[in-house]
């Protein structure tokens, strides 16, 4: 038995690479205009890149450090979509519903960590 095809799966070559790439730009501005939190942490990754792009650093370290900043970003927009997936089902309060806003939540705390983590590391091995 065959599974029926979403009408999203049936772009092939450049179409569908054209099409990934306009879902990722409404997908950035969506989340830009909508999400306080990913616009404070996008404006504070550019920042912070702009540091480790100028410190005396080695290029590998100047990348670990905009890479954790990145993987923030990353998960905000995972973070996010599972909002919207959830409020999608149901806007009514459920335990489920909090649990899985919760743990995205977390996600993005534990990513923050980690930049923050790498960063002190990076510095510390750097300037102390």
């Amino acid at each position: 038995m065959t599974q029926p095809i979403s009408e999203f799966k049936t772009k092939r070559g450049i179409a569908r690479i054209l099409s990934a790439c306009r879902n990722t730009w409404d997908g950035l501005a969506w989340a830009w205009r909508s999400e306080a939190a990913f616009r404070q942490e996008l404006v504070l990754m550019a920042i912070a890149a702009v540091v480790a792009l100028a410190l005396p650093l080695s290029g590998f370290q100047k990348l670990v450090l905009i890479a954790v900043l990145i993987v923030v970003l990353i998960v905000e927009l995972v973070n996010s979509a599972i909002e919207a997936v959830v409020d999608r089902i149901s806007l009514e309060r459920h335990p489920l519903s909090k649990v899985a806003k919760d743990m995205g939540s977390a996600a993005v705390a534990l990513s923050l960590l980690l930049a923050v983590a790498t960063w002190a590391v990076v510095l510390y091995n750097r300037f102390f």
